[in-house]
């Protein structure tokens, strides 16, 4: 594996100066406008641009970030996002690199979210995300063969791989699934130490992401019930829930479920539902669901605050996390655990990509997408965003012709 920051071999192949701050922010702009598809497609997005393509890490260390980021609250795909930014240019381009690949999303957001207050539609974008589909499912399953061939370095970790992959349709959480693996892997690679003192320093750096988790859910938590809607109600909300969801949008859903609809009482069920499509279909971070509540119940105002608050974590626990993984591959303890969060991650995007392929390749068309856009890459490596604007123009053909 490459060093880490600090040791005494360079991780990324270009030395890192010769990166501006204007191309962190144009390839996070590219990144935010075109990665449909929820983390797993944003994942895979990334690695093509800026490991494949811009070469600004090497694959474990996108690995270690994927596997730090799944430890954490908030949306895991934005957190890697802001990982990646923070190691090519430090702290400008952990805020330029964020704000870009949040900004297109929460724009576009904006613009449906008026659409659907003033005439009641979410329709827009049906017809370009028909297309889209196959190709996001192409670009998932391209990456997770090569993250594949990184992270599964031997058999017990191919074994737990299966195992995690098992689990996950199974319906065991993905959490769950990404910590008994790093408990899995750790204990069984270092058995022969187990008789002897377990080291306090860089091998804590596991038992710390736990307690930071723990920490967190008691963050920013608001009074349980609001009689109205301020905007101070909002944004507290929201940190709140930035705070503490685990996992993708899909599980930021139930939590907007309780405390919105059935506990605050500031959307009904349909409006929920609305908002929750028009975070579908945008791209960049499905996060960005909370601008669309905001606006609904505090307007341009209330957008802009739970924004701002939902994605404030992520920033914060990003900032914690980077010196813990520098230090986590120089223990046996800690870099046994690493491998196992690795692993199971990948095992985690296996299974989104299979559920994806079959709720996406519908029909004859869809199918014919999908096994074009693999080939571009595998043959080519043509660059992902061409993919999917190409995926789009399909869409509107099939829709319009």
């Amino acid at each position: 594996m490459s060093a880490l920051p600090g040791d005494a071999e360079p991780c990324v192949p270009a030395p890192e100066l010769r990166t501006t701050l204007a191309e962190v922010a144009s390839s996070y702009l590219r990144l935010g406008t075109t990665a449909f598809g929820g983390p797993a497609s944003h994942l895979a997005m990334m690695r093509s641009e800026l490991v494949m393509r811009r070469g600004w890490v090497s694959e474990q260390e996108l690995l270690d970030f994927i596997g730090g980021a799944s430890l954490l609250p908030g949306p895991t795909s934005t957190e890697v996002a802001l990982m990646l930014a923070r190691r090519r240019k430090g702290w400008a381009g952990l805020i330029v690199g964020g704000a870009c690949f949040i900004l297109p999303s929460m724009l576009l957001v904006l613009v449906l979210s008026w659409a659907y207050v003033s005439y009641g539609t979410t329709d827009a974008g049906a017809g370009m995300l028909f297309g889209i589909k196959p190709v996001v499912v192409a670009i998932i399953a391209n990456a997770v063969v090569g993250l594949a061939r990184t992270a599964v370095k031997r058999r017990l970790l191919a074994v737990v791989a299966g195992a995690g992959l098992a689990a996950y349709f199974l319906g065991v959480s993905p959490l769950l699934i990404l910590l008994g693996a790093a408990l899995v892997v750790a204990l069984v690679e270092n058995r022969h130490r187990l008789t002897r003192a377990v080291p306090g320093g860089a091998g804590s750096a596991v038992p710390m992401l736990v307690t930071r988790m723990h920490l967190a859910r008691h963050v920013g938590s608001p009074p349980s019930r609001f009689a109205r809607a301020s905007l101070a109600s909002v944004f507290l909300e929201f940190l709140k829930l930035g705070s503490i969801v685990f996992g993708s949008g899909y599980v930021l859903v139930s939590y907007l479920h309780s405390d919105l609809v059935l506990g605050n009482h500031w959307l009904t069920q349909s409006q929920l539902l609305a908002t929750v499509a028009i975070g579908q279909v945008t791209p960049g971070p499905v996060f960005t669901t909370a601008t669309s509540i905001g606006y609904v119940v505090g307007g341009l105002p209330g957008a802009l605050l739970a924004t701002v608050a939902i994605f404030l974590p992520s920033f914060v626990f990003v900032a914690a996390l980077m010196p813990l993984l520098r230090r986590a591959r120089r223990s046996p303890w800690s870099a046994s655990a690493l491998d196992g969060v690795n692993v199971a991650a990948v095992a985690l995007m296996t299974g989104v990509t299979v559920q994806l392929g079959r709720t996406s390749l519908v029909d004859w068309l869809a199918v014919l997408t999908a096994v074009c856009s693999l080939g571009l890459l595998w043959r080519w490596r043509v660059n992902a965003t061409w993919l999917v604007l190409g995926g789009a123009a399909v869409g509107l053909l099939h829709v319009f012709a």
